[in-house]
C-alpha cells in the first residue's frame, strides 16, 4: 500500500451512539478533476494517536474502475477532518 494522506471531501453518518461511519467520498486528481468513491464495506475501524492527535482509522474497500480496492481512511477528532490515507 502507499501512503498518501490527502485530505477529502467526506459524507459520513453518525449514530446516536456517537459512532462515525464514512460513506462516500470526492477527491482531486493531479489535473484538479473531482471523483467520487463510494465506499462499500468498512472492513475495520481502529483509533490511534499519531503526534498526539486522536484518529480514527478505517480500512474500507471499493470498486473503483471495475476493480475492488482495499485501502485506509482516517478522520483526525481535533480537527474534523478526513484523509485518505493509505491505497
Amino acid at each position: 500500500m502507499k501512503i498518501l494522506m490527502r485530505p477529502v471531501d467526506m459524507i459520513s453518518y453518525t449514530t446516536k451512539d456517537g459512532d462515525i461511519s464514512p460513506v462516500k467520498f470526492r477527491i482531486s486528481d493531479d489535473r484538479k478533476e473531482n471523483r467520487v468513491v463510494r465506499i462499500d464495506r468498512i472492513i475495520s475501524r481502529k483509533e490511534e494517536k499519531l503526534a498526539g492527535n486522536r484518529m480514527l482509522v478505517f480500512t474500507v474497500q471499493s470498486i473503483i474502475n471495475g476493480t475492488e480496492c482495499l485501502y485506509e481512511m482516517k478522520y483526525e477528532f481535533s480537527t474534523g477532518k478526513w484523509f485518505l490515507y493509505k491505497i
